[in-house]
């Protein structure tokens, strides 16, 4: 999929549960503007969604084809579930059931070719994030924190089939979404949330055995030093930057 032009300007947009971000990078990754951010509109159905992105990209340079990271799971550019998006007025709201019956299958990638008339890649938002941060070597976990919790994997650089860890249950009725989510974050304050992403990585080290854990997203800035010197040597906090930066290496990846 990737194109060996060093003209090639890519729309990298990354898609979140409060906002929707994206800017126009060139083939090594520079920033051609300031990354543009606007609320996420809700009710969302994916129409509303690409005319989102639409508006952003008018903002923009000019670009040759577009990457998009959203929540969910999605194989081959087809929503298999997403949250969020599928709930009436944002996250933690009643799932409208017209909203979810838009999402499911719905080919979320071939909309957006048709639609800008340009080459696409949709992925899930973690899995763009970690294009942007990972070094190809091993086998290599990616989290990021925001409205919920992102997880991508990465083994010897391929990425690996996606699956929903946010939905994992981390204890009875609160899955790892909830527990570590904004709402929470808010509830409990930096320190005892905190500690619940170092409960969090340890349980979770205990099950990948991962070479290296990325920790990003817009709320991985709200660990507490205390906590980040104890997670371990195998843990790197990156820049929330990456889900747009890794819209443009996202087309050289591999899956498994």
């Amino acid at each position: 999929m990737e194109m060996h032009s060093t003209s090639v300007m890519t729309l990298a947009i990354d898609c979140g549960g409060l906002f929707i971000k994206g800017s126009v990078l060139d083939s090594a990754g520079t920033l051609h503007a300031q990354p543009v951010a606007v609320p996420t509109p809700y009710p969302l159905s994916p129409t509303h969604l690409i005319e989102t992105i639409d508006g952003i990209s008018k903002g923009l340079p000019n670009f040759d084809r577009l990457t998009v990271g959203m929540p969910g799971m999605l194989r081959h550019g087809v929503v298999v579930h997403t949250p969020h998006y599928i709930n009436a007025k944002g996250p933690r709201t009643r799932i409208e059931p017209e909203l979810e019956k838009q999402w499911k299958g719905f080919d979320i990638q071939r909309a957006f070719a048709e639609h800008f008339k340009k080459p696409a890649i949709v992925l899930n938002d973690a899995e763009v994030h970690g294009a942007g941060v990972i070094n190809g070597s091993g086998l290599e976990v990616v989290i990021t924190l925001g409205t919920g919790l992102g997880f991508s994997m990465f083994d010897g650089g391929k990425l690996a089939p996606h699956f929903e860890m946010s939905m994992a249950p981390v204890r009875r009725n609160t899955t790892y979404d909830t527990w570590v989510g904004e709402t929470e974050l808010r509830r409990l304050g930096d320190l005892f949330w905190s500690r619940r992403i170092r409960l969090m990585v340890e349980d979770l080290r205990k099950v990948f055995h991962w070479d290296r854990l990325y920790i990003g997203g817009g709320n991985s800035r709200r660990i507490r030093t205390e906590v980040l010197q104890v997670l371990g040597d195998d843990v790197v906090i990156v820049s929330n930057t990456a889900g747009i930066l890794g819209g443009v290496k996202a087309w050289s990846l591999e899956q498994i």
